[in-house]
């Protein structure tokens, strides 16, 4: 019994020590991966939660302050509810007109005509254009005196706004600096396009709809969880919008016009050096993006529909 109970034993330590060796060696792979995950990501996220209930200016210690950064943020900061505002009003109004606007040009560069590998490539161009040249590009367009945009307008006889010099013009001139550069969301939904089995059209066909019948009960409720993705991904994107804000105006815009939500956080880290109070900024976006994140996926039972 005992005899031939130690080989048993002995190959059960040898395939213990064979697995022993395969972990360490796959974690010595994904070391680099580990350490700058620890280092550069979960340190950094750490230290700001924690500089947030601080006053730190970064050439002085920090002191802690408990909840007074979220209460000058929320209670007394005015600029805080500008940012606030101005990043709502352009994830509001930006978000949908991109979806939009992204599907139609999808549709239209699903067909099959002549030269579509062009025209696709034409559409995808502004998306590699650096975010910095595309807005001094735009600033030039929509110039109020010497733009192409207000030439064009001033030809039939409308005289054009001011764009980034005015108030009320500044937001949509990014919004539409936003509608050129959609050429990333139209290839992801041209692939969501493509994607549909074509066996779906046939029956509706043969059912007698048309081609707006098609689109319409084939194409969009097949087509949400690319919707969705985009949605999620651009709502993201908008609330963090700082580039274009930034370059366009880079101390707000006229009457604080462009101060987004990234570019205030921005001023108080390094204009300001209000560290502590940054930091503070940062998580409030962190909770709210994930909130409405969250919102969005607990919807999506009722309008996305999946192929299986």
């Amino acid at each position: 019994m005992t005899a031939t109970a130690l080989p048993k034993q002995s190959g059960t330590s040898g395939s213990q020590a064979r697995e022993i060796r395969k972990i360490a060696i796959g974690l010595l792979f994904i070391s680099p991966w580990v350490i700058g995950f620890l280092w550069l990501t979960l340190y950094p996220m750490l230290a700001s939660l924690y500089y947030s209930f601080t006053e730190y200016q970064i050439l002085n210690a920090p002191k802690w302050v408990g909840l007074a950064n979220y209460e000058q943020m929320f209670l007394r900061d005015k600029l805080f509810r500008t940012s606030v505002l101005n990043t709502l009003y352009y994830a509001a109004v930006s978000l949908p007109l991109g979806t939009v606007f992204s599907i139609l040009l999808a549709l239209l560069l699903n067909r099959k005509v002549r030269f579509m590998s062009l025209y696709r490539t034409l559409y995808y161009v502004p998306t590699v254009v650096p975010a910095i040249a595309s807005v001094m590009l735009w600033a030039w367009i929509l110039n109020p005196k010497v733009g192409l945009v207000n030439y064009v307008l001033s030809l039939v006889g409308i005289r054009g706004p001011g764009w980034f010099s005015d108030p009320y013009w500044a937001k949509p001139g990014l919004i539409v600096l936003g509608l050129w550069g959609m050429g990333g969301a139209v290839v992801i939904y041209l692939a969501g396009l493509q994607d549909i089995p074509s066996h779906l059209y046939e029956a509706a066909a043969l059912d007698g709809a048309n081609g707006l019948q098609q689109a319409w009960f084939v194409t969009m409720p097949l087509l949400t969880p690319t919707i969705l993705f985009n949605v999620v991904m651009g709502l993201i994107g908008a609330f963090q919008y700082f580039t274009q804000a930034f370059v366009a105006g880079a101390f707000g815009g006229p009457l604080n016009s462009l101060l987004f939500y990234n570019l205030y956080l921005y001023r108080n880290a390094f204009s300001y050096y209000q560290m502590g109070y940054a930091s503070a900024m940062a998580w409030v976006l962190l909770f709210f993006v994930l909130a409405v994140t969250l919102a969005i996926f607990k919807t999506t039972g009722r309008w996305v529909h999946y192929g299986s």
